[in-house]
């Protein structure tokens, strides 16, 4: 039995201090968010999940249209932490080359990657043989494809774009194919 499950990086979002849960949409990113839509519909998603953050759920809320989407906390974008002393990609490229690292007040790659993983998991057991959209973020959206191939690391954290979709083939909780149905 497959089971598609469909990343989807969120769209364009202006970054504000402290807001990092509640802020939402650049008009940019809500007119990609339409486009997203456009994708998604003719795929015929059977359940729609997000993480908290208001960006992610905002990028599939018109996919969803009246489905709920199920906002999962263990599937929140890693905190980078305090990282003053380096500059934010030399700070990402740390994390992910050192994965049990964490800046101060921060989250290493194997512990934000073994609390979205569990829930990846689960969500392939709970909804085998269905189309799961994921409302998601880069860092996140990486770490977990990682765990099933390690092949999808830094670089393609780097080369991902907002918004972005990622759709994934399972056979169980075997990662079989990965496709990327966002052109920007």
């Amino acid at each position: 039995m497959r089971t598609f499950v469909y990343f989807v990086r969120h769209a364009e979002s202006p970054y504000i201090e402290g807001m990092e849960r509640s802020r939402g949409l650049s008009d940019r990113g809500k007119s990609d968010a339409l486009k997203v839509k456009w994708i998604l519909d003719s795929e015929h998603i059977d359940v729609f999940i997000s993480s908290p953050y208001e960006r992610a759920i905002q990028t599939i809320k018109e996919s969803a249209g009246l489905n709920d989407i199920l906002i999962l906390e263990d599937l929140r974008e890693r905190t980078i932490g305090d990282i003053q002393k380096v500059g934010f990609k030399e700070a990402k490229l740390k994390v992910y080359k050192e994965k049990e690292y964490s800046f101060p007040d921060g989250e290493s790659s194997a512990k934000a990657q073994e609390r979205a993983v569990t829930q990846i998991n689960n969500m392939l057991d709970v909804h085998a043989g269905k189309k799961i959209v994921v409302g998601t973020h880069g860092d996140i959206m990486t770490l977990i494809i990682n765990y099933f191939d390690n092949r999808f690391d830094f670089d393609f954290w780097e080369s991902t774009s907002m918004p972005d979709i990622y759709k994934l083939e399972f056979k169980g909780r075997e990662l079989i194919k990965v496709v990327r149905m966002w052109a920007e």
